[in-house]
């Protein structure tokens, strides 16, 4: 589809598109409704409301789904905007897992694909991106053309000047020069890359433990560990794109000691280092962090103290961000972070004991599909605006 030159403000074409607009904007945000209660909504006449309904009908922007039935008098028309006026695509690359979804303009997700995420190389990377791309839009029925909007969710920062990924070395080839064009050249345009954590802010905002929070932070821990700022109901990147990349936080005593690739922080924090406690008081059986917490949750004293070293080294994250950005609440996910439960306790008495500035700690609702949630949601955000574009503006 090729995007319609706007008509002029002021002309009758150019009124006729703000009729829609302001039709189709009611319809989004107040839900269905008859003619007569977008025209008491809007202040337009009811003539004018049923014009702009049926410009938009005609070009599958709304759809008449049944009459009322309810009250006196004949009934009405009841009408919505067609969640299949357009689709977007959202894909979560992680370590462990690559994940895709497809979902309407409603946000309904029509298809999703997960992975295990084998890829070693760049170029490896992007080919299984792009053909679990076509897979998942063919189990929607739909084509990678078909889709308004691609949004891609990676650890690191995105680069736009170099097209490049950075502060990303959990993922091998994931920093190569040139990857952000690499993967447009495969998804075609309208395509975003954003930071996993980020878009997982935005989907516990839009629907999960942060719903209606306008200052908030995601803490995601994990194989690697970062975090998605809110403030003031939007996502705060700061100048370089690398606001919420905690795992470069001081930890312990620097003098003498380089910086690790991934971060101090994140060094003895994330998955390994949960392992690596453990080993401290004397465990020797867990492989991994999953372990770890499976043996506490069984009682098991010596990987309670370890769930209890972790609490306390997450508390110094909360603290350390409290004390500049105030959150409503701080909300936990990934994959030691779904372990809330358990590390509440710890965390929140090391708080008290570091800072009188304590937020409520909570945990995410969306488990492993929060990044996917946030590439939706944002992903909606442009949709709507690029498919009116795109179909609208009947002009008389």
């Amino acid at each position: 589809m090729t995007v319609r030159k706007s008509p002029r403000v002021g002309t009758p074409a150019g009124m006729r598109v703000l009729n829609q607009r302001a039709v189709l904007d009611r319809l989004r945000r107040g839900g269905p409704a008859t003619r007569p209660q977008v025209a008491k909504d809007t202040g337009l006449s009811k003539p004018t409301v049923g014009q702009a309904l049926l410009d938009l009908e005609r070009h599958g922007l709304v759809r008449a789904i049944g009459r009322t039935t309810a009250g006196p008098g004949r009934s009405a028309m009841v009408y919505e905007p067609d969640p299949a006026a357009g689709h977007v695509l959202g894909v979560d690359i992680g370590r462990q897992h690559i994940r895709v979804a497809v979902a309407d303009l409603a946000g309904s997700v029509v298809a999703r694909v997960d992975e295990r995420n084998r890829s070693r190389s760049a170029a490896t990377l992007v080919r299984t991106v792009r053909d679990l791309a076509a897979r998942t839009a063919a189990e929607a029925g739909l084509t990678t053309a078909d889709l308004v909007v691609k949004v891609v969710g990676t650890p690191g920062v995105p680069d736009r000047h170099d097209r490049t990924l950075h502060h990303a070395p959990n993922l091998p080839g994931l920093g190569r020069p040139g990857l952000l064009g690499d993967l447009r050249a495969v998804l075609g345009p309208d395509l975003v890359v954003e930071n996993d954590a980020n878009l997982a802010a935005v989907g516990e905002r839009a629907c999960g433990a942060a719903r209606g929070i306008d200052v908030f932070a995601y803490v995601t821990v994990g194989t690697g560990i970062g975090m998605g700022i809110v403030v003031d109901g939007r996502l705060f990147r700061g100048a370089h794109g690398a606001a919420g990349e905690i795992g470069y936080l001081p930890y312990g005593d620097p003098s003498g000691v380089d910086v690790p690739p991934r971060g101090r922080l994140e060094a003895v924090a994330a998955a390994e280092a949960v392992v690596a406690l453990a080993r401290q008081h004397g465990i020797t059986t867990a492989k991994s962090a999953r372990d770890v917490f499976a043996l506490a949750e069984s009682g098991d004293e010596r990987a309670l103290l370890a769930v209890r070293d972790e609490g306390e080294r997450l508390a110094y994250v909360v603290a350390s961000v409290t004390a500049v950005i105030d959150p409503e609440v701080v909300v936990l996910g990934g994959g030691i972070g779904g372990n809330t439960r358990m590390l509440r306790g710890p965390m929140e008495a090391a708080l008290r004991r570091m800072t009188p500035l304590a937020p409520r700690v909570v945990a995410g609702e969306l488990g492993d599909g929060a990044v996917l949630s946030g590439a939706i949601a944002m992903g909606l955000r442009s949709a709507r605006e690029l498919v009116f574009d795109r179909r609208g503006a009947v002009t008389p």
